[in-house]
């Protein structure tokens, strides 16, 4: 008999969304499901998932096992939000707005709005703030199901301030349910003391910043915003091959506002993951699934941003491009930390399938963190993080209702509805 001290049975539908990650192709819909299944783990790990006869004939509960009744509801891999810069110091929401009267992006931040109001306001917040005021942002991404988030640095561009808020996101990792990848993005924007000195700035990122992050541990990830007025693909490419060589890994921001080479320069460092690529062609396409690198698609961020347009998903898809999907939580343009409502924007506006955009949020997103092998699936040996849907998948769709019956981490319930859960 295999022991377990948590057990969700008799689930209408769990969608494993197991198999090798990232998925690509035919495979991107391939949510692996079980019906009248369940899962269960022992000490936060997985020990069976399958028919519910089957696994209840294999184990046996400790005495203080959680056993929750699945009856009437769907059970999905806990949401990876691969792309966020959730944590930053003050209030943009005025911006918002503005671009509701019809003001865009680049004549937002020209007026010294945009990513360097928000330096200004992080510089000057301490690295008590910044936790305290992320805390509340985490708190409603778990309750929408979201159990690891990737979270950058990018509101300092001075040194001082960049490992601050590295500092604070590896103490907000320890204070709360919710695993977080940190990525330095110190090459988010020019600041204004830079402005007419580009050269001298990348150099600060490559010459101090990056060796003051590698020295502290504080980062897995090395990030940059490829794009028309911020970063070049010959910038981003120095900055990028220079974080690999102190051990941090390569993600890039591409082709956002415009076809900038960002996907092609992800394709030449070999990046584990492109993002926003909303004006992407399929050079650039093919480029990056030769390559290997996961396309992290914020359809959330081209809504609020008002782009007029969406990511070419299905695009990406046929081409061979395994998609992940995250909510570019931000304070200037990712107003939501809904995995849920990225999911359905995914499946309205991008035409991905609900199985897509499922596997695009877990098992993908999973990958895009090189987390896939203990994470993002519901399979024997990896993680016990899960979501329990009260109806179907297609009830992720119902924005704002409270279709998140409860989420689970590491095989214990930390976030969901104490009415729900009675076995």
């Amino acid at each position: 008999m295999t022991a377990a001290d948590f057990l969700i049975e008799r689930a209408d539908v769990v969608a494993t969304c197991a198999g090798p990650a990232p998925k690509r192709g035919a495979a991107q819909g391939d949510i692996a499901a079980m019906a009248g299944a369940s899962v269960a783990s022992f000490q936060g790990r997985i020990v069976a998932v399958g028919p519910a006869v089957d696994v209840a004939a294999t184990l046996s509960l400790t005495p203080d096992a959680t056993v929750i009744d699945g009856r009437g509801r769907t059970v999905v891999p806990g949401f990876v939000d691969s792309h966020t810069h959730l944590v930053y110091a003050g209030d943009r929401r005025e911006e918002l707005a503005r671009r509701l009267r019809g003001a865009t992006y680049a004549e937002i931040a020209a007026g010294g709005g945009g990513i360097v109001r928000t330096v200004a306001e992080t510089r000057a917040a301490s690295e008590d703030v910044l936790v305290a005021s992320a805390l509340p942002r985490l708190a409603d991404a778990l309750a929408q199901g979201t159990t690891t988030c990737e979270v950058k640095s990018g509101y300092g561009l001075d040194t001082a301030t960049e490992l601050k808020m590295l500092r604070a996101i590896r103490r907000l990792s320890a204070r709360q349910p919710v695993d977080l990848s940190p990525t330095f993005m110190g090459a988010h924007e020019v600041p204004p003391e830079f402005r007419g000195r580009r050269d001298a700035y990348v150099r600060l990122v490559i010459d101090e910043m990056l060796p003051a992050v590698a020295a502290e541990r504080l980062a897995e990830w090395n990030d940059v915003f490829c794009e028309q007025g911020v970063f070049t693909a010959e910038e981003s490419r120095a900055i990028l091959d220079a974080g690999r060589a102190l051990g941090l890994a390569p993600r890039i921001h591409a082709d956002e506002l415009a076809l900038s080479g960002g996907a092609r320069t992800a394709a030449a460092v070999r990046a584990m993951s492109a993002d926003h690529l909303i004006f992407v062609d399929e050079a650039g396409a093919d480029a990056m699934a030769q390559a290997g690198v996961i396309a992290t698609l914020l359809p959330a961020a081209a809504f609020f941003l008002k782009l007029g347009r969406f990511a070419p998903a299905r695009m990406l898809v046929a081409r061979g491009v395994p998609v992940a999907l995250a909510t570019d939580m931000n304070p200037g343009g990712g107003f939501s930390a809904s995995m849920p409502f990225v999911i359905a924007l995914a499946a309205f506006g991008m035409g991905l399938t609900l199985e897509e955009s499922l596997v695009a949020a877990t098992a993908n997103g999973a990958a895009a963190l090189g987390r896939q092998r203990d994470i993002g699936s519901l399979e024997p040996g990896k993680g016990m993080d899960a979501v329990l849907i009260d109806g179907t998948l297609a009830d992720l769709a119902r924005i704002n209702a409270p279709v998140v019956a409860a989420v689970v981490k590491a095989g214990r319930v930390v976030a969901g509805r104490a009415e729900a859960l009675r076995s």
